[in-house]
């Protein structure tokens, strides 16, 4: 059995705490990059939207190779209006509601359509599912870099900020 519920609702919540970072981080220092060969703050907002749409878009499709030279340009249809000059409430905007589209869809299917098979990037054949946890790590992972560049700013992210409320 797929408990898809519990999986989505930590989604949204993950993808909110990412929304809070933009809206936390200093105004007008969204392009900010602790190295020149790092994304920028606006960068990594965008690739949370971008790679989480495509990913689950080519899932939902059907797609069941995500490996090859196609992959990017299947992928690409996906993409936000998200660019580098996209203001902060509007990133934030982005990133709270991109997933609207896909929670519905993802929860009405079945679990058999979790269980088949697909091909990741790396060409591991893995399940839906777990392809589905892959781009949720994915997405994890871009968020944290977005808390490192908040400390890095002197802001206190919003996960610790929750814990520190409770205590």
């Amino acid at each position: 059995m797929v408990r898809m519920e519990p999986f989505l609702d930590s989604w949204k919540t993950m993808r909110a705490d990412a929304a809070q970072a933009v809206e936390d981080f200093p105004p007008g220092d969204l392009d900010f990059r602790p190295l020149d060969d790092l994304m920028t703050f606006r960068q990594l907002a965008r690739h949370i939207v971008d790679a989480g749409n495509g990913l689950t878009g080519l899932l939902l499709e059907g797609d069941l190779d995500f490996t090859g030279p196609q992959f990017r340009e299947r992928i690409r249809k996906y993409a936000s209006e998200l660019d580098d000059q996209s203001s902060a409430p509007h990133v934030a905007a982005v990133l709270r509601s991109s997933l609207d589209q896909w929670i519905p869809r993802l929860a009405a299917r079945p679990d058999s359509f979790y269980s088949e098979l697909v091909t990741r990037m790396d060409g591991s054949a893995v399940t839906r599912m777990e392809m589905l946890q892959f781009t949720r790590e994915h997405e994890l992972t871009h968020r944290s870099q977005m808390f490192l560049y908040l400390r890095l700013k002197g802001v206190v992210p919003p996960t610790t900020r929750r814990r520190m409320a409770r205590k």
